[in-house]
């Protein structure tokens, strides 16, 4: 069974998960690098939180991994261009904290609002500064979401609840959404000017980087209060810092820092600033929740192959995972046949679906056939990895669908472009879930895809099968199955030929030197 690593202080909940699911399971919280490169080797899944960096020198070490679970959002501690080269899914859990971290987005505007923390410390000062700490209240109140994700739309729903209104800016925010949440779409720009309350919740990509710095800040209105409970780094913290002094801004409230942990900042001291340690997601109930879930989505990958939430891969649930498996084996199945007997330089593949495969969810179908197609060239190609490794080789990918398929109820077709020719393969499913080809090169032929298959094809002339048949008779090579395939009479024909053992090579050399052979080639699936 997988073997699977803890290596961060976790809920006992995924340990128990693990094991109820089979696994075996090592909680080894606390490691250093070292002690994590010369373990992680026996490893076929690693679960994290914050605290385990999986750099690229862990994973050169980690010949066995197939899956890191992140128990939260975050994944700035793993090197995921680095696992992805490996073939290692990156999976992260983005609802288990969803609530707490949009809660604590809504704890540090209302303290902002209210001033709470300086008014707690002074009350039990015994100064009794009841006049000092002026508020303000936030109904009516413009909020101006940066990302309207899963947190941001959750904190949108709390502050309409609040009497607010909500102004939103993200790119991935669809108008429809929009309104069904009932927020306000609108620019970056007209965002920093309406809002009285601004609060982020997109995650630190090179767009994002810095969103929040001087001449965002200019765009704001006079005494606009700033709350980060995303990733450190998208407010520039000395650009805040100034504004906060000149009173601009007339408060800030972060929960997360450029640099952490957040010891010595230069934002610290400022009277109008309320800050707390990374505390977004830490109650009880979503430490539990990001534990169960990262177990649960790395237990059904090792066990089911259903990816959910990964950051690298297309995902697949666990109630399509079922479905989709002979939908993948025959995608890989067609990639496969193309990549055995391609010999030259691959510039482009199209991938076609019909029918009932054209309703599926088709980027791990797309995924499987390039890990076929690329397995024969090489090393160490999966899922995970093939659609970057033909990406930086320039191999240009396309995917068609269609309703029809024709004489059939399901069709996938990959078709190949090289430097020297354009080489097509279509498959179907028969009886729900057996692979079977069903055309090579324009070619009709029918057959299954086994260990050991002679291809070949040739000029149909009378003669040779028996031909073939004696060399392989002669050397011993039991005949399986035995397809054939022809464009019209006299023209291009393909033969398809299973066999018990694998062909050898001076076998397959006298195949080809049949009268009218045109190539032979040895595949093996």
């Amino acid at each position: 069974m997988p073997k699977v690593l803890i290596s961060d202080k976790m809920s006992d909940r995924a340990r128990e998960i693990f094991a109820a699911r089979g696994l075996e399971v090592d909680v080894k919280p606390g490691m250093s690098e070292d002690e994590l490169i010369a373990c992680i080797g026996e490893y076929d899944g690693l679960a994290i939180r914050s605290a385990t960096k999986a750099t690229a020198k862990v994973l050169e070490a980690a010949d066995n991994l197939k899956v890191i679970g992140r128990a939260g959002i975050g994944v700035d501690n793993v090197d995921i261009p680095a696992a992805t080269a490996r073939g290692i899914v990156v999976m992260n859990t983005p609802f288990g904290n969803a609530i707490t971290t949009a809660e604590h987005a809504i704890a540090m505007m209302m303290s902002l609002a209210r001033q709470i923390p300086e008014a707690n410390t002074s009350t039990q000062e015994s100064k009794w500064e009841k006049s000092r700490f002026m508020g303000v209240e936030v109904t009516g109140k413009t909020l101006g979401l940066v990302g309207c994700g899963n947190i941001g739309s959750i904190v949108a729903d709390r502050a309409l609840g609040l009497k607010m209104k909500v102004v939103a800016f993200d790119p991935f925010l669809g108008e429809d959404r929009a309104k069904e949440i009932g927020v306000e779409k609108v620019e970056l720009d007209e965002l920093l000017a309406r809002a009285d309350f601004i609060t982020l919740h997109t995650p630190m990509t090179d767009q994002t980087r810095g969103i929040i710095d001087a001449a965002a800040i200019a765009k704001t209105k006079p005494g606009v209060r700033i709350i980060n409970c995303a990733r450190g780094g998208l407010v520039v913290e000395a650009d805040l810092k100034d504004a906060l002094e000149s009173g601009h801004v007339a408060g800030a409230a972060l929960d997360v820092f450029e640099t952490e942990p957040a010891k010595d900042n230069p934002l610290f001291g400022l009277p109008n600033l309320v800050c707390t340690p990374h505390l977004g997601a830490s109650t009880d109930e979503a430490q539990v929740n990001v534990a169960i879930q990262v177990a649960e989505q790395m237990s059904d990958y090792l066990l089911d192959g259903a990816v959910v939430n990964a950051l690298n891969m297309a995902s697949v649930s666990a109630e399509d995972a079922p479905r989709l498996a002979p939908y993948m084996k025959l995608a890989e199945q067609l990639g496969s046949f193309a990549g055995q007997l391609t010999e030259t330089d691959l510039k482009s593949v199209t991938i076609e679906y019909a029918g009932h495969a054209a309703e599926l969810n088709t980027k791990p179908l797309s995924a499987a056939a390039l890990q076929g197609l690329l397995s024969p060239m090489l090393d160490s190609v999966n899922m995970v990895n093939a659609p970057v490794m033909a990406s930086e080789r320039g191999i240009e990918l396309s995917e068609v669908r269609t309703e029809r398929a024709g004489d059939y109820q399901t069709l996938i077709r990959l078709t190949v472009v090289t430097d020297k020719q354009t080489r097509s393969v279509t498959g179907t499913l028969f009886g729900g879930n057996n692979p079977r080809v069903i055309d090579v090169k324009g070619v009709p032929l029918e057959a299954e895809l086994r260990s050991h298959m002679l291809y070949v094809t040739n000029e149909d002339k009378p003669g040779l099968i028996g031909l073939l048949g004696t060399v392989l008779g002669d050397a011993g090579l039991n005949i399986a199955t035995f397809q054939l395939g022809r464009t019209e009479a006299g023209g291009d024909a393909i033969a398809l030929v299973e066999v018990d053992q694998a062909v050898p090579a001076e076998v397959l050399a006298k195949v080809a030197a049949l009268p009218n052979v045109v190539q032979a080639k040895a595949l093996n699936f």
